[in-house]
């Protein structure tokens, strides 16, 4: 039952749409943190089902006190649960015509699982991937991205190019962020990223596996600066991608700091 039409609710106070005399109008306001269970696309099954991490913003004017908050998890649970990136706009213009806005703002966040194979013994096991899909309207239009945390190993070649015996390693986090024009299996981003580090992560190895793992990592040493730039080439040749900032974190094994490198670029 809408609002509207619920006994007695015209006689109640509607606070936030007093009008507001400080002039000072705010650039996001809405729900943060709200947990919802949402279907994404996957590659290899159709469709994962997870639970997602929403902030939903709009810009309020300066001559208004509040906005209705309510009404962003009114359209939560109004949309189906399919979210992708193509139907971000729709949830987009739906949020700031039910709010009277001008701009809007959603972000999702989410824990996306991929079967991964071990190189040798070929047993199965999950990996997951933190992803965001984020989507922005104004008087410009809409915008979308998708963030992709990968987990991968990296060596390092100064230290292999010193030590008579081994040299030192660490779990690094990649993390690409795209502006995409079509369609980009998320599964395709973590494969991008996972074929220029100087090895994969896997969830479950046997001995001859975690033999072959060391191994290749210690044949394709990489350092951090080594990791972005060929992360940034393999971006370069996506023409589904028109910008994209690609980070990567690696948490040092000799050291309790991290090292790091970013590239931020928008394709012409």
């Amino acid at each position: 039952m809408p609002e509207t039409n619920l006994p007695g609710v015209n006689t109640i106070p509607d606070v936030q749409n007093l009008e507001d005399t400080r002039k000072i109008a705010i650039n996001r306001v809405g729900v943060k943190s709200i947990r919802h269970p949402v279907k994404v696309l996957d590659k290899s099954s159709g469709i994962q089902n997870t639970i997602a991490l929403f902030n939903m913003y709009v810009g309020l004017p300066h001559n208004f006190k509040g906005t209705h908050m309510s009404r962003f998890v009114e359209i939560l649970n109004s949309h189906e649960r399919e979210i992708s990136v193509e139907n971000f706009p729709g949830m987009l213009r739906d949020m700031i015509a039910k709010l009277g806005a001008q701009t809007g703002h959603i972000e999702m966040s989410f824990p996306y699982f991929i079967n991964k194979t071990a190189p040798l013994s070929g047993v199965g096991s999950l990996m997951d991937y933190d992803v965001t899909l984020t989507g922005e309207i104004d008087k410009d239009g809409i915008s979308s991205t998708i963030k992709v945390v990968v987990p991968v190993t990296s060596l390092c070649p100064c230290s292999k190019k010193i030590s008579d015996r081994g040299a030192h390693n660490q779990r690094s986090h990649v993390t690409v962020t795209a502006q995409i024009t079509a369609h980009l299996w998320i599964e395709e981003i973590v494969e991008l990223v996972e074929a220029e580090a100087s090895c994969e992560l896997y969830g479950l190895l046997k001995r001859p596996d975690e033999k072959y793992v060391t191994e290749r990592a210690y044949d394709n040493p990489k350092f951090v600066e080594d990791m972005v730039r060929d992360v940034a080439v393999r971006l370069d040749a996506e023409t589904r991608i028109c910008r994209y900032i690609v980070e990567s974190e690696n948490f040092e094994s000799i050291h309790n700091h991290s090292a790091y490198a970013l590239i931020e670029k928008t394709k012409s």
